[in-house]
């Protein structure tokens, strides 16, 4: 089992083009995976920055560059992982990158797979507790979606 990336994958009963409308709008993005956002569809070399809205993390704040657009298969953003502590500034340490791919899944859905790559670069003292907590996290996130696009 890799511990530098985790790799989560939903099938989701929607079109790709209404998935892809949830990933790459700001205010849809939000609302699926709990952060205020705003603004214009995201584009490479936008940061995305705004409170997380989930209950307990509201002191956090999403904090993401995206790094690659390419409508409507392929998103991805890099992003310090788990970073909740508020006191600790995590400017320092290398991101992770964040891929979302949108594919046809067999059933005329869409096969979103997310992929964050790049723990082995995360300081060793958080190492375990970021990829453990995104682990989780991300198994919920795609089921966020998937209620957000479907509802």
């Amino acid at each position: 089992m890799s511990t530098d990336q985790i790799e989560r994958s939903i099938v989701i009963k929607a079109p790709a083009e209404r998935v892809w409308r949830a990933l790459s709008t700001p205010q849809a993005f939000g609302a699926w995976f709990g952060v205020q956002l705003e603004g214009e569809p995201f584009t490479p070399g936008h940061h995305a920055r705004g409170p997380i809205t989930i209950s307990g993390f509201e002191h956090v704040i999403f904090n993401a560059w995206i790094e690659r657009v390419e409508a409507p298969s392929l998103l991805s953003y890099r992003w310090h992982p788990y970073a909740i502590d508020p006191h600790v500034d995590y400017s320092g340490e290398e991101c992770t990158l964040v891929t979302f791919t949108l594919q046809p899944s067999d059933d005329g859905g869409t096969l979103l797979t997310v992929v964050e790559s790049g723990f082995d670069k995360v300081p060793a003292h958080r190492r375990v507790d970021a990829f453990h907590m995104n682990s989780k996290g991300w198994e919920a996130q795609l089921q966020n979606i998937a209620r957000y696009v479907v509802q």
